[in-house]
């Protein structure tokens, strides 16, 4: 009798894994799919919590049974209202823990979970649902469910859209539209009628079954559908347990959208194999509240968050009695000697770390504890570039902050820094199971059963996002040194020309001129034209500190940029840029974006990061002007 055997395997933390990274197909404990790790998940931690989430300013805990029993009525509704193996269905919501509870429940009837971005707007939505022929809509609240009945004519694919709050919306009476508890009834009637069947659905999936649909942020042109597959995400589960393990113990901030596939990993597929607790933030603007009262054991976050948790210390610091400033100083001091030594893989010299160990009990501690990370293993950082500078400087005040890379395509991961392998001013080392390579143009190639299977319903562009041979063209330049770590220098598509023939990567300037507390992004000009230049947006918070501190008259934001002040402080700021670079790559001139930008305006993807072609479009005539 033939009998198939299992490869071996290797455990970490109490999981198992396939004893060779990358090994197909992909096994987390056994299973090779997200629902049937799920529904072992559920089975066997059922009253253990699994989510945390704040009801009227109280923290409520939600079971691992809850989770399943929720997925369960959320799939078998979404079924018998006619939800087929394969078929879309998008979920339009801040962060809570429904949008856990319908991502799962749809994948485990065969359905693919597509996110939509809340700032999004009812246009943009309109194009999502019908380029991905999403048949439901799940929205959060009013507001979200305004954007549907704005353009519900234009969408007739759609059969029903499910209201998670229904505040304000007690008269509704709509045949499109149905309330959350009305669909909870409809699944627990079908699981009723058939007993079995959710499970049943669920040993249907494969490995190659497409799971999720996500939307790149589209920086240039109209967002592209990523597919990813069951074995796309779990090969990600394997690179993340093996580069940043996480602990049962472990408890988790979710805050960052769930549109994006950094967030999705990291709070909703992540934690089925780590079994850690999710905490869902009350809103993006309560995350410094919601950080300081949960206090995680691991924080991932874009590079503007990173700034924004930095210039509140330094403006805390500029505050402080003189006593208090003297002592972070001093404490800052000592942390950036024994971050020294750490980042460079010495060990710490005995005087060193005991100096670093007093300031530590006199201030940093309690700066950490201010800011909810006295129990923080380790900080991440992803989705754009962060400052070589910032990140010592959380090694500073003891906070073990590293930087990875990854793209939807790549579903979240590609290579990472870990706190113990960490080589800042790099994006780390390929993570176990991927190939890295680089073209002979410079371009950072990529190949792993993390990457994705194509875009939705478009081989054009899927083909060209591929080499001949099979490799994922990330559009991004770099090297690798001799370590194995890689330095991404810029986008291949953002190259800088200039008109004496210079080739030149905006990115190293952008982020160094990012470091500065004053400044919160910049946008590099200069191609085809005689020397760069930069359009500068301000970091409010900071900038208006000074302009009181000086007495420095403003009314609003414009008249903020507007201020002679201001303008000196900042072109102080690109100046002490300009003595890092050669004289062909630095700033002769620059000007202010006067106007503030949010996750709401076109110009900033919702991960925050500027889209370059829109800002020199919107901003032509500053650019003009310095050109003059």
């Amino acid at each position: 009798m033939n009998m198939t055997t299992l490869p071996p395997q290797t455990t970490i933390n109490g999981v198992q894994f396939n004893a060779t990274p990358g090994q197909r197909p992909v096994r987390v404990d056994g299973c090779v799919t997200i629902p049937e790790l799920f529904q072992k998940r559920c089975a066997t931690l059922g009253d253990r919590t699994a989510h945390r989430e704040k009801d009227l300013g109280i923290w409520k805990s939600y079971s691992w049974a809850d989770y399943w029993q929720h997925a369960k009525w959320i799939g078998l509704a979404l079924r018998k209202l006619g939800l087929q193996r394969g078929e879309v269905a998008s979920i339009l919501s801040e962060d809570r823990k429904e949008w856990a509870w319908f991502d799962l429940g749809i994948q485990c009837v065969g359905g693919i979970a597509s996110g939509v971005y809340t700032t999004d707007s009812a246009s943009q939505l309109k194009y999502l649902v019908n380029d991905s022929d999403s048949r439901f809509l799940i929205v959060e609240d009013e507001e979200q469910l305004d954007k549907f009945l704005d353009i519900e004519d234009e969408v007739p694919g759609l059969l029903k859209v499910i209201i998670l709050e229904d505040e304000g919306l007690h008269d509704l009476a709509h045949p499109r539209c149905m309330m959350i508890e009305d669909l909870y009834a409809l699944g627990r009637e079908a699981e009723r009628e058939e007993p079995g069947r959710f499970e049943a659905e669920i040993a249907l999936a494969t490995p190659q079954d497409t799971a999720l649909l996500i939307y790149t942020s589209g920086t240039t042109g109209m967002p592209k559908g990523a597919m990813l597959s069951n074995e796309n995400i779990m090969a990600a589960i394997e690179c993340g347990a093996r580069c940043l393990p996480a602990l049962e113990t472990d408890e988790q901030l979710c805050f960052l959208p769930l549109c994006h596939i950094l967030e999705r990993d990291v709070s909703v597929y992540f934690p089925l194999a780590s079994k850690c607790t999710v905490n869902f933030a009350e809103s993006p603007e309560t995350v410094f509240a919601n950080l300081q009262e949960v206090s995680p054991s691991t924080f991932t976050a874009v590079p503007r968050v990173w700034e924004k948790i930095y210039s509140q210390v330094l403006i805390m610091a500029q505050e402080a009695t003189p006593a208090g400033r003297a002592a972070f100083g001093m404490a800052l001091k000592a942390g950036m000697k024994r971050a020294d030594y750490i980042l460079q893989g010495k060990p710490v010299p005995p005087v060193v770390a005991a100096n670093f160990w007093l300031w530590d009990r006199l201030v940093l501690r309690n700066l950490r504890r201010m800011l909810g990370m006295d129990r923080l293993r380790r900080g991440g950082s992803g989705a754009a570039p962060i400052s070589p500078e910032l990140l010592k400087w959380y090694w500073a005040i003891g906070v073990p902050l590293v930087e990875g890379f990854g793209m939807t395509e790549t579903s979240g991961i590609a290579t990472l820094n870990t706190p113990e392998a960490n080589h800042i001013g790099t994006i780390g080392k390929p993570a176990p199971g991927i190939d890295l390579r680089i073209s002979d143009e410079g371009e950072i190639q990529i190949r792993g059963l993390n990457v994705f299977q194509g875009y939705w319903r478009n081989n054009a562009k899927t083909a060209e996002t591929f080499t001949a041979d099979g490799w994922l063209r990330t559009g991004d330049m770099g090297h690798v040194d001799a370590d194995g770590y890689v330095t991404i220098t810029g986008r291949l598509k953002d190259i800088i020309i200039t008109a004496g023939g210079k080739n030149i990567t905006p990115a190293e300037i952008e982020s160094r001129l990012k470091f500065s507390h004053y400044i919160s992004d910049a946008v590099i000009i200069g191609d085809r034209r005689k020397y760069l230049t930069a359009l500068v947006m301000i970091d409010q918070e900071n900038v208006e500190k000074f302009a009181q501190d000086r007495k420095v008259p403003f009314s609003n934001f414009a008249s903020l940029c507007a201020a002679a002040e201001v303008r000196e402080l900042i072109g102080a700021e690109v100046a002490a840029v300009n003595k890092e670079f050669a004289r062909v790559e630095q700033i002769k001139d620059f000007r202010l974006i006067d106007v503030l930008l949010t996750a709401e305006d076109d110009e900033l993807t919702a991960t925050m990061k500027l889209k370059r072609s829109l800002v020199e479009k919107k901003h032509a005539h500053l650019i003009e002007d310095m050109y003059k």
